[in-house]
């Protein structure tokens, strides 16, 4: 099932031009409704295989990668593929990030100053791969808009940054479904100008949920530059010992 939100956004703009406000519900509950998107992918456990092809006007490149989740909190992704790339992994722990190269067979630590650079030459930065819970911990967060389309009541959802809060965007903007589905996410620079968007292009039930099962990330002003992830399998009922998500089971590659 593929879903595109033009319809919304051309209501939108539509109300906008007219000096309308789209409809908003005021009880609408946006934390509970963002909390929700997060563990639609999450759960307790999870396992995921997935694909990622960086797209650029001269080139395309593809890789294949797995992904283990704990919580909110926890999160390892390891390539599998090509050849070159196979191994390459990644350690989210809360707040503190791993990356581990086996051809240097090293780990790590990451920096916060690090956490804006791209993600293995992808779109994604290691702040959009840590995403998890921030939205709930370091954002306030407000419902701006509620149309419906397509049988679904669709959220937008601004989330402004509280002032102590280590991120670097002036507002994030959530494009919620009814049924917990992310999507849009646009990012929005200190001066409230969108940067970039990812938009999941396609919907379906995997591992037994509804869930975003391909998603660009592209920015505004390259426009013909994105990358795409998709999710091949999920399994929601794995069960995984906690020493996977640790720096020993990164670097050993014990995590199956």
């Amino acid at each position: 099932m593929k879903f595109c939100p033009v319809s919304v956004l051309k209501r939108l703009l539509v109300l906008s031009l007219l000096g309308l406000p789209a409809s908003v519900h005021a009880d609408v509950d946006v934390v509970e409704l963002v909390t929700r998107s997060i563990d639609q992918t999450r759960g307790k456990y999870s396992y995921a295989e997935m694909s990622m092809v960086i797209s650029r006007p001269d080139w395309q490149r593809s890789s294949s990668l797995v992904a283990w989740t704990r919580g909110r909190e926890d999160a390892l992704i390891r390539f599998t593929a090509p050849a070159r790339d196979a191994g390459n992994a990644l350690l989210k722990q809360g707040e503190k990030m791993w990356t581990f190269n086996p051809k240097l067979n090293r780990n790590i630590r990451l920096p916060n100053s690090m956490m804006s650079q791209s993600w293995a030459g992808s779109d994604f930065s290691y702040n959009d791969l840590s995403r998890s819970d921030k939205w709930l911990r370091h954002y306030d967060l407000t419902l701006a808009a509620n149309v419906e389309a397509d049988g679904h009541q669709i959220y937008t959802i601004d989330a402004i940054p509280k002032d102590d809060a280590p991120v670097v965007w002036g507002k994030e903007q959530m494009v919620i479904r009814d049924d917990f589905v992310l999507m849009e996410l646009t990012y929005f620079d200190q001066e409230l100008v969108p940067v970039k968007q990812m938009k999941s292009l396609t919907i379906a039930n995997l591992g037994g949920r509804v869930m975003a099962t391909k998603m660009r990330m592209l920015e505004f002003d390259t426009p013909d530059e994105y990358t795409e992830l998709s999710y091949e399998a999920m399994d929601f009922d794995v069960e995984l010992e906690d020493r996977m998500f640790t720096v020993f089971a990164l670097q050993s590659g014990r995590d199956r």
